[in-house]
């Protein structure tokens, strides 16, 4: 295996470590989850070589900027089975991806004014995904919006004890596009633009 490679399998298993601890101690300590998760996702971020952080800024990289942690903004929620059509876009270099909505939470509608809607990765294993944008898409946040879960990735919260979703806009994140224009990134779909602000999570990228 060479450099290149190995550094991305690196990058995998530590996004998926980081995450792994995320869930456990987003049962009983979310605001401690939060504060781990920015940690390591900042450090992660200033010195790895998949960073989206450009290379030649990783060495005075501050860490990530987000707005402080706001318990009211984590959410547990039932979901229930939702249809649409699908959502298919281009990668460049990437190809595709191609996304269906297969549930929606049932619970949010009175604190965020609509539900939010979970993506099926259309491909081999699946995978859930939860892009949104709200009001401070452009402002504080990034243009295109951010991201709650990315299964593919291991980005995810879990549930509760009784088998509930955990959604905890604080732990929202800028796609790599956010950083930098070789990526390209999916974005949130109609369904999940928001008719708030959602002030948690991470703000735009530095000159983004």
């Amino acid at each position: 295996m060479v450099a290149a490679e190995r550094q991305l399998v690196h990058w995998r298993q530590k996004v998926f470590e980081i995450y792994a601890k995320v869930r456990i101690l987003a049962q009983d300590e979310p605001a401690s989850a939060w504060r781990f998760w920015l940690a390591e996702r900042s450090r992660l971020y200033s010195v790895h070589s998949m960073s989206p952080v450009a290379q030649s800024e990783r060495e005075t990289f501050a860490g990530l900027n987000t707005y402080a942690y706001d318990q009211s903004l984590r959410f547990v929620t039932d979901i229930k089975s939702a249809t649409g059509e699908r959502v298919r876009y281009e990668l460049g270099v990437d190809g595709s991806l191609t996304v269906e909505p297969f549930a929606e939470t049932t619970e949010l509608k009175a604190a965020l004014g609509s539900e939010l809607t979970l993506y099926r990765l259309i491909g081999y294993a699946g995978g859930m995904f939860l892009p949104f944008k709200d009001l401070t898409s452009g402002k504080d946040t990034y243009g295109g919006g951010r991201y709650l879960f990315d299964t593919i990735k291991g980005a995810d919260l879990g549930t509760d004890n009784s088998g509930r979703l955990i959604v905890d806009f604080n732990f929202a994140y800028s796609p790599s596009c956010a950083w930098s224009h070789q990526f390209v990134c999916p974005l949130a779909p109609v369904k999940n633009m928001l008719s708030i602000a959602i002030e948690a999570g991470e703000k735009r990228p530095p000159a983004n």
